[in-house]
């Protein structure tokens, strides 16, 4: 499943580079509608006991290029902090906006300043950098491998999988994946669930927040906005149930809660303001009780990966951007509230 924040065409219309055609936030198609791009690289990292791999986990061998804004990068960065994988695999930031090629460093506001490898100043760079010939668009997050100098892989929900398990090798045998067992972010006896989960959540809600947002015809608007907030219901109902309590499947966080949460931290103070996704908030403790304290208890609890990861000034600032506003939107306020009022 491609997961990618860009928008490509439908059957018969060309994908262009937008840093050619000057224009980075042109996301809807000649329809109207939102078309998401599919992900050009999509090698994987394995465990360096793989003798013939072509990209074997090692410490400090692989970057992970991301901006703070992003809801598929940040769900990156949040599988590398649940993992403990900050001194195993660096971590460069962009800034929140996209210039006339695309994401840029600036060094604002906590990002760096240029490429910390190799001085650039753009994500295009680097991906021409491993691809010449590369002509779509330059998305975050981005697994940069930099002993063979290219991309491993550009879709976000393959690199949150690597992060998962790939590199449990350099981390204390308590932490890995295997001996975790039903404690594991993705274990044995939920996939099928957790699976299914994940393309309900991505299709509808993930990328439905795009949909709505990027659509520039009432028809398109319509079409999108209604099953986005159809699907948030049904999440509503989905945490009823004893056993999706107080995370999506339980008592243990899952890949599922990081993915569902990149979007659903945002909804607020981004896609309700910014994207027009108006016809609820997430913290309407009438229409949404127990998202809502799904929400809170994934970004205040002991877990620090969700908060620490989260920033609402790149993210309000971003998307202001993104739909070419000059207003950031201040509210709501606060950006969270607390677990227990």
């Amino acid at each position: 499943m491609a997961e990618q924040i860009t928008a490509s065409a439908p059957a018969g219309e060309k994908t262009e580079d937008s840093s050619k055609t000057g224009d980075v936030y042109k996301m809807a198609s000649k329809d109207g509608h939102f078309h998401r791009q599919v992900s050009s690289f999509r090698s994987w990292v394995t465990p360096s006991t793989d003798k013939t791999a072509q990209f074997p986990a090692a410490k400090n061998r692989y970057a992970l290029y991301i901006n703070y804004g992003c809801p598929w990068a940040h769900r990156a960065n949040i599988m590398r902090s649940l993992k403990r994988l900050e001194k195993v695999v660096q971590l460069i930031v962009l800034d929140y906006e996209m210039g006339p090629e695309g994401w840029f460093f600036s060094g604002r506001d906590g990002t760096d300043a240029k490429d910390p490898l190799y001085g650039h100043m753009k994500i295009k760079d680097l991906y021409l950098h491993a691809d010449p010939e590369y002509n779509a668009r330059y998305t975050v997050p981005v697994l940069w491998d930099k002993e063979r100098e290219t991309v491993v892989n550009n879709e976000s929900s393959e690199i949150i999988r690597m992060l998962e398990s790939s590199f449990d090798e350099f981390l204390p045998a308590e932490e890995t994946e295997d001996r975790k067992g039903e404690r594991g972010l993705y274990p044995e006896a939920l996939r099928e669930e957790i699976d299914s989960f994940n393309g309900f959540v991505y299709d509808s809600i993930n990328n439905g927040v795009y949909k709505t947002g990027f659509a520039v015809t009432q028809e398109a608007y319509d079409s999108h906005l209604f099953p986005l907030f159809k699907a948030l219901d049904d999440v509503e109902k989905h945490l009823q149930a004893p056993n999706h309590q107080p995370y999506l499947f339980g008592k243990h966080i899952t890949e599922a809660d990081v993915r569902l949460y990149t979007t659903l931290i945002r909804f607020d103070s981004a896609y309700f303001t910014s994207f027009k996704c108006n016809l609820k908030m997430i913290r309407d403790e009438r229409e949404y009780p127990r998202l809502h304290k799904w929400l809170r208890t994934l970004y205040w609890g002991e877990e620090k990966a969700f908060r620490e990861t989260t920033n609402f000034e790149h993210i309000k600032k971003g998307y202001a951007k993104a739909t070419k506003s000059s207003i950031v939107p201040r509210g709501p306020y606060p950006d969270v509230l607390p677990l227990e009022a």
